[in-house]
């Protein structure tokens, strides 16, 4: 990378951890911290204010990626974490359930993902592409793994009105960094030619890889209604689960070097569909494990979401990289806020396939549908185009 790719790798994947932090910190200790506020006894008005944020954030990710298309790239992201701050704020401030709902309807409305990766492609060149793109999933992976171990205790210190109070400082520290950190945009998108929305849709492979970005965020939620359990099973307490997922995410860092190797020898297609091959063994383990009658080995568990974080972060490397590379530069928002917008999709699926599955048929079944949609994920993308050197 050069000195400017460094600097805006760096700083974009800095806002993605700001932003994500303050998500991730709220994420485990919400549900339980809501029965406190008028309402909470009600569960489904909960789950609805922990899940609106994702549904928001997918009604916006496609406009507002085409507005940076239109207006520039920074001027959205900036606009986006405003209101990302304001929703956290109105969370803070929120004195029933539906205080919290209406705080974290307005933070999804913040939806700057297509805006923040579209601004990464536009810096970098597509050689060191992945390799930014991973900067910032591990950015996204690392805030997670703090998140689980420090949501808990500064619950305790602030309660859950803090935590939306620091998501708020987090996402205006997030603007910051766009104004002064984060290097100026390569050129005036205003004055770009306009390409055609359609073009973003009839694209085969872009349409593959946002199918892939789907069917990953959707077996990723639904794994975690199984996988708590599972180590409980394994005799490892709820609150030192994090003693696994830590190691096995910093861990499956270190396997991203493998990727880029790969792309350095114009092999990203093979690493997209060794990673989802990753999964896809994952999920037949787990499925195996559940379905065994037994307490499943702790030490099997931890290797199987080592193995997990591993294709996990391959993909969310690629998957972006490979749109921001197929997509014409003139549409490069719009392309992303599509995929994104599949993302929040599948966040959301996957919650609400989750539940039914490990309701109605356990975790054997829900590893199983798991599986056959990983299966089906990778026949459809093995028909992907390789991009020649660096594709």
């Amino acid at each position: 990378m050069t000195a400017l790719e460094r600097r805006a790798s760096a700083g974009l994947a800095l806002i993605f951890a700001l932003r994500m932090l303050g998500l991730f910190l709220v994420l485990p200790v919400f549900a339980l911290e809501a029965r406190h506020y008028p309402g909470g006894d009600d569960p489904a008005l909960v789950g609805l204010a922990l899940g609106v944020y994702g549904l928001t954030q997918a009604f916006l990710q496609l406009p507002l990626g085409m507005a940076s298309d239109r207006f520039g790239r920074k001027r959205v992201i900036v606009a986006g974490l405003l209101v990302f701050a304001a929703g956290s704020l109105l969370a803070a401030l929120a004195d029933s359930v539906t205080g919290l709902l209406a705080g974290r309807a307005l933070q999804g409305a913040g939806a700057v993902s297509a805006a923040v990766t579209a601004l990464l492609a536009d810096q970098t060149r597509d050689a060191v592409r992945t390799k930014a793109m991973a900067l910032v999933g591990a950015s996204i992976g690392l805030m997670f793994a703090i998140a689980l171990v420090a949501a808990p205790l500064l619950t305790a210190w602030v309660g859950l009105a803090g935590l939306f109070g620091l998501t708020c400082a987090l996402a205006l520290g997030g603007v910051a960094v766009v104004l002064w950190v984060v290097p100026p945009e390569p050129a005036r998108h205003a004055d770009a030619p306009r390409g055609r929305l359609a073009d973003v849709w009839r694209h085969a492979d872009l349409l593959r890889l946002n199918l892939g970005v789907f069917v990953l965020h959707t077996v990723q939620m639904a794994m975690w209604v199984a996988v708590p359990a599972m180590l409980v099973q394994g005799g490892l307490h709820k609150d030192a689960h994090w003693q696994v997922y830590l190691p096995a995410v910093v861990l499956s860092f270190a396997a991203m070097g493998g990727v880029f190797a790969l792309e350095r020898r114009g092999r990203l297609r093979a690493a997209l569909l060794a990673a989802i091959g990753l999964v896809l063994l994952v999920q037949v383990g787990l499925g195996l494990l559940a379905a065994s009658g037994v307490a499943p080995p702790l030490l099997l568990l931890a290797a199987l979401l080592f193995i997990f974080f591993c294709g996990f972060n391959a993909l969310e490397a690629t998957q972006p990289s490979l749109v921001s590379r197929m997509a014409p530069a003139s549409l490069r928002g719009a392309a992303l806020g599509s995929y994104n917008t599949l993302q929040s999709l599948g966040l959301f699926a996957g919650g609400a396939l989750g539940g039914a599955l490990a309701k109605w048929a356990g975790a054997p079944g829900l590893f199983m549908a798991t599986a056959l949609l990983t299966a089906l994920w990778l026949v459809l993308t093995w028909p992907l185009r390789p991009l020649g050197r660096h594709g």
